[in-house]
């Protein structure tokens, strides 16, 4: 066994214990539910933000080795965006922020729910260190794509990121979580292709919540 695959299997080790920690954190949070508590919002944020590292690092060992490849199904999704906002609601609740999801009803898309379900809640857990009160996860089609947007009312990227976009596309990350959560969300939304068409990720500000929008574009 080699240096990546003992990695690997200690990632691997390191994730589900922290979701037992995460799981206690979370009945913790059931018992006082009626009281909003800053502490235990970053302990919550924190801990899933931990978590999704770790699936990110596990998805791009698997996605190098040629062993994770989408599995598409057809996707109700609304009711996928009810349930990931449902996930993160506890979390940004206790940190005083709203999670809140918007789609047409009946929208239906082809796509593999694990890896966009995991690129999703990594967004949204960078996205509550950087918005002001709300998060908003949206969806809609745009010129035979299925667009699925996260807006925040933050502070936006900055302008360096949004000039860079264009020619960076699939680039590895140099440093940094954010870059490294964009790396991946790039590399999963690549990975859904109909036709001669590919996924594609945008960042843009100044959209439905006024900070930062960061939208992934699947064919």
């Amino acid at each position: 066994m080699n240096f990546p695959d003992i990695l690997a299997s200690l990632i691997h080790d390191m994730k589900n214990s922290l979701g037992l920690v995460i799981n206690t954190i979370d009945d913790l949070g059931q018992e006082m539910q009626d009281q909003e508590n800053p502490k235990l919002g970053t302990l919550q944020h924190e801990a899933r933000r931990l978590n999704s590292n770790l699936i990110t690092l596990l998805s791009l060992y698997k996605i190098d080795k040629g062993q994770l490849t989408p599995n598409i199904e057809e996707i109700d999704v609304e009711q996928f965006l009810y349930e990931i906002s449902v996930d993160n609601q506890t979390t940004a609740n206790n940190m005083g922020i709203t999670v809140s999801y918007e789609s047409e009803e009946g929208l239906v898309g082809y796509f593999d729910e694990w890896l966009m379900r995991s690129v999703i809640n990594s967004l949204i857990g960078n996205g509550l260190r950087y918005t002001s009160s709300q998060i908003l996860i949206h969806a809609e089609f745009v010129d035979d794509y299925l667009v699925l947007s996260i807006d925040d009312d933050g502070n936006g990227f900055p302008q360096s990121m949004i000039e860079a976009q264009s020619t960076q596309k699939q680039k590895k990350p140099q440093q940094g979580e954010t870059q490294l959560g964009h790396y991946f969300a790039s590399l999963v939304a690549h990975m859904h292709s109909n036709g001669e068409r590919e996924g594609f990720i945008k960042l843009a500000n100044n959209q439905r919540l006024g900070g930062g929008n960061f939208s992934i574009w699947l064919p």
